[in-house]
C-alpha cells in the first residue's frame, strides 16, 4: 500500500482542525495586526462579571414575612401596659422624692445660679435636715425607753459603769479559763528554727503558770528550741500533718480523749490566746453562752435572733405586729 495515500488524508484532517481554531479565536479576539496601537497589554485588568441578582431577589421572597397583627390588636396591647405599670414618682417632699432630686436641684444652682435657684436648694436641704433631727429625736426617745434597743443596757458607755464592766469580765474570764485548763490541755508544734516559736513559747508558760494549762510540745523537726522552754517534747509522728499544720507555731486545744479544736497557726500575745480559748470552748459547748458573753463585758441579755420562717409576710406589713413579733422572738430565744 501506498504511504502517501494514507497520510494525505490525516494531514487535511488536521490542517481542517487548525483552520477552525483558528477561526474561533479571531471571532473572540481582535488581532494584534489589526489592533496592533494597544500593544501587549499582559497586565490589562478586566472587567468584573455582572452578577446575578435574580437568586436574592428569590431569597427574599422565600423569606417568611412578620406576623403583622392587625391596628386593632395594636393598639389594645400599647392600652395594657400602660394600665399594668403604676407610676412610680414618689410623693414631692418625701425622702424617696429628696433622693432623687436634690441633686438635680443642686445642679441647677450650680449651672445657673440665680437666687431662686440657690434658694429652691437650700430650703428643700433644710427640708431634709429638718426631717433628720426629727427622726434623731424620735429615735433617741423610743431606745431609751427600751431596754431591749438601748446599747448602754448591755455595754455602759459611763467611765465609772465600763470599768466596773472590764472588771467583772476579767473575774469571769479567768473562772472560766482555770475551768477549761482543768479538762483541756493546748498543742504546741513547733520547729527549732523558728523565731516565732521562740516568742511564742513564753506566753504559753504564762498560760500553764495563771491558769494551769497543761502544755504538750511538739517538734516537727526532732530539735529542741534553744531558749530551753518545753525541753520535754515529742517527736512529731504524722500528727501535724492529720491536723492540717502549715505554719508554725500552731496551737490547738485538746480535751482528751478526741477532742482538737484549732487555736491558730502564728504568733498569739497573751490576750489573743486567752479570748481564742474562751471562743473556742464556748463554740464547743464547754462553757455556756451567757458566761462567755460576761467575759466580753457585755451584759447577759435576750438577743433578736427569731428563728427562720417565725414571722408571716403579713405581719411585717404592720409596724405593731413586727414589734411584738420580734420582741417575743426575744424573749424566747437564748444568748449566742
Amino acid at each position: 500500500m501506498n504511504r502517501n495515500a494514507i497520510s494525505l488524508p490525516i494531514i487535511l484532517s488536521l490542517c481542517l482542525r487548525a483552520s477552525l481554531a483558528m477561526g474561533k479565536d479571531d471571532t473572540s479576539e481582535v488581532s494584534y495586526f489589526v489592533d496592533k496601537q494597544r500593544g501587549w497589554f499582559w497586565y490589562e485588568v478586566l472587567p468584573e462579571p455582572v452578577k446575578n441578582a435574580q437568586p436574592e431577589i428569590q431569597d427574599d421572597q422565600q423569606k417568611p414575612k412578620p406576623d403583622i397583627k392587625p391596628p386593632s390588636v395594636v393598639e389594645t396591647e400599647v392600652v395594657d401596659t400602660t394600665q399594668v405599670q403604676p407610676s412610680a414618682e414618689p410623693q414631692p417632699l418625701s425622702s424617696a422624692w429628696l433622693k432623687q432630686n436634690l441633686e438635680h436641684y443642686l445642679n441647677q444652682a450650680i449651672d445657673d445660679p440665680s437666687p431662686e435657684n440657690v434658694a429652691a436648694f437650700y430650703y428643700l436641704q433644710r427640708v431634709m435636715m429638718d426631717k433628720a433631727e426629727r427622726f434623731t429625736n424620735a429615735a433617741r426617745y423610743v431606745v431609751m425607753s427600751d431596754p431591749q434597743l438601748d446599747e448602754t443596757v448591755r455595754r455602759p458607755v459611763a467611765t465609772y459603769a465600763a470599768n466596773e464592766a472590764n472588771h467583772q469580765a476579767s473575774v469571769v474570764a479567768e473562772r472560766a479559763l482555770k475551768a477549761i485548763a482543768a479538762q483541756a490541755g493546748i498543742l504546741f508544734f513547733f520547729r527549732s528554727d523558728c523565731p516565732y516559736c521562740h516568742v511564742q513559747a513564753p506566753i504559753l508558760a504564762m498560760l500553764e503558770n495563771a491558769y494551769g494549762f497543761k502544755i504538750y510540745p511538739v517538734s516537727l523537726d526532732g530539735l529542741p528550741m534553744p531558749n530551753g522552754f518545753f525541753s520535754h517534747f515529742k517527736r512529731d509522728q504524722g500528727q501535724a500533718a492529720m491536723l492540717g499544720v502549715e505554719q508554725t507555731p500552731a496551737l490547738f486545744l485538746m480535751k482528751p480523749p478526741k477532742q482538737i479544736v484549732p487555736l491558730a497557726q502564728g504568733a498569739l500575745s497573751l490576750e489573743e490566746a486567752t479570748g481564742r480559748i474562751l471562743l473556742a470552748a464556748k463554740e464547743a459547748g464547754w462553757i455556756d453562752a451567757s458566761q462567755y458573753q460576761t467575759t466580753q463585758g457585755i451584759r447577759n441579755t435576750p438577743m433578736l435572733l427569731p428563728a427562720a420562717g417565725s414571722i408571716s409576710p403579713a405581719v411585717t406589713q404592720d409596724p405593731l405586729s413586727l414589734i411584738q413579733a420580734l420582741q417575743r422572738s426575744a424573749h424566747l430565744g437564748s444568748t449566742p
